[in-house]
């Protein structure tokens, strides 16, 4: 059985729509998997000269597991972040005899195989290899690394059990953060000493090799966790019975003021509260809107006032970056629907760039506070939210014409890539390194204030010539209008 999963798989993989495409960034993948494979063996094979040059009087297998705790707790944050459960298409298998508990040891099994859990031993292998040099006891040195690895599974079957259970969350990142974070901060303050207890136990296993039981008990209970878990949702119908909520709707009657672009506004703004991805477009707000206290408090930034205008921009354009690069894939879902209807495309653009442009004038208005450190740093405040009502909201719908790929709005919003492609990342070019560039180059040659205006008059000609260049981007998007239809019907 697990064969035939296996080559379900090949043929999935390579009969893929979005083969060419994947195949692509796996590639780039691989490079990075090679990189970070080099960067730990290297890292392995010095980690005793490392430690006995920190821990000079400290024993080296005492060293060591001192930093297990933090390993530990660095590898799960990682985990949760970028390593996903392996799926695989099961709802076929569903209505033929296939055995259910098959496939779910299967994709557990298939997680074992992960990347993410053979990196550790990169490292862990050359330093256990450095110790038999070093007349340390084989036997003990053997178990401590089958203890590793086993600690490694240990983690990679906890991820999942984190990951199933914040994804009912909105924000689906802070079970981990709060978990990790906490753990870390008790031990810090000497609350309770982790480090102390996770390197004694470690140690403990090292020179008693019958203890590592305990480790494989762990592993074991928590298998049967994730077992059960998977088994549990493995039916045709578990997505189907949903959870009956009280829905508080608003009328949005403010939103009138706006005329024929009311209806497409009300739709958006419907759409960024209802659903987790684009929910995080509001909670971002607030780390843009403080993201200048990381810089301006501190003294070394205070003569750098080229470096003003990239805080502006980004402050003031934290919802037009995160919301407008994703524009139209954010209505993917029902896009065939929407541009079936009798509406005028430049109005539901309209719409999108009225939403950024009020969020522009929001940050920037409550950012003015930021006058305690300085007239410099809001008068670049005020030349940057110009030039994002201006200039940046036409670029970014205008690079929102080349958007190809589907974005399910329902998936968590943490590191989630869903919908990202090379338009995203080129996008950033003239969205933030051309003004910063531009900036710059005239506060060094002429003036600060003479950037700070130059930026204005751009973002000024923008808000003139605003009719020409919606007209301009609503052509590109007409012309796009049945690629898009065509790659939003497709699974990325």
């Amino acid at each position: 059985m697990i064969k035939h999963f296996l080559n379900l798989e090949w043929k999935a993989f390579f009969r893929s729509a979005s083969f060419g495409k994947s195949l692509g960034i796996k590639i780039f993948m691989g490079f990075m998997a090679l990189y970070f494979m080099g960067f730990f063996l290297v890292g392995g094979f010095f980690l005793d000269k490392i430690l006995e040059k920190i821990y000079p009087k400290i024993d080296l297998i005492t060293a060591f597991t001192g930093l297990i705790f933090f390993w530990i707790l660095g590898d799960l944050l990682f985990r949760f972040f970028f390593q996903k459960l392996p799926v695989m298409s099961v709802k076929p298998l569903l209505t033929l005899p296939v055995n259910r508990s098959k496939i779910v040891h299967y994709v557990l099994g298939k997680s074992a195989l992960s990347f993410f859990n053979f990196l550790p031993l990169f490292a862990i292998i050359p330093f256990g290899i450095k110790l038999f040099f070093k007349d340390y006891p084989s036997s003990s040195v053997l178990i401590l690394i089958l203890a590793l690895i086993v600690t490694t599974l240990i983690i990679n079957f906890l991820n999942f059990i984190i990951e199933s259970f914040s994804a009912q969350t909105e924000l689906s990142f802070l079970p981990v953060i709060l978990i990790t974070g906490g753990l870390f901060a008790l031990d810090y303050f000497n609350i309770i000493s982790f480090n102390s207890l996770v390197s004694s136990a470690y140690t403990a296993i090292y020179e008693s090799p019958i203890l590592i039981l305990g480790l494989v008990l762990i592993l074991g209970v928590l298998y049967i966790f994730n077992y059960k878990l998977l088994h549990k949702k493995l039916f045709l119908d578990s997505g189907l019975k949903t959870e009956v909520k009280e829905v508080k709707a608003s009328n949005l009657e403010w939103t009138k003021s706006f005329g024929d672009i009311a209806p497409f506004m009300q739709l958006d703004l419907r759409l960024i509260w209802r659903n987790k991805r684009t929910k995080s477009s509001v909670w971002m707000l607030g780390l843009g809107l403080l993201y200048g206290l990381f810089f301006y408090p501190q003294p070394v930034y205070q003569d750098k006032t080229f470096f003003f205008i990239f805080i502006g921009i980004f402050s003031t354009g934290i919802f037009l970056i995160n919301f407008g690069q994703f524009v139209p894939a954010w209505d993917s879902g029902y896009y065939k629907l929407l541009m079936s209807q009798n509406i005028k495309y430049e109005q539901y653009l309209k719409s999108k760039f009225t939403l950024m442009a009020l969020s522009v004038v929001i940050l920037f208005v409550l950012g003015i506070p930021y006058v305690y450190f300085g007239w410099k740093i809001l008068f670049a405040h005020f030349a940057a939210a110009i030039y994002n009502i201006g200039v940046n909201t036409h670029v970014i719908l205008w690079g929102g014409s080349f958007n190809r790929k589907k974005i399910d709005l329902s998936q968590k919003a943490a590191f989630n890539y869903q919908g990202t492609g090379a338009v995203q990342w080129l996008i950033g070019i003239p969205l933030l390194l051309l003004p910063m560039i531009l900036f710059a180059i005239l506060n060094w040659l002429v003036s600060f204030e003479i950037a700070c205006i130059v930026l204005i008059v751009m973002g000024v000609l923008g808000i003139v010539f605003h009719q020409k260049l919606m007209r301009f981007i609503t052509e590109k998007y007409l012309e796009s209008k049945y690629k898009m239809i065509d790659a939003f019907d497709q699974e990325n």
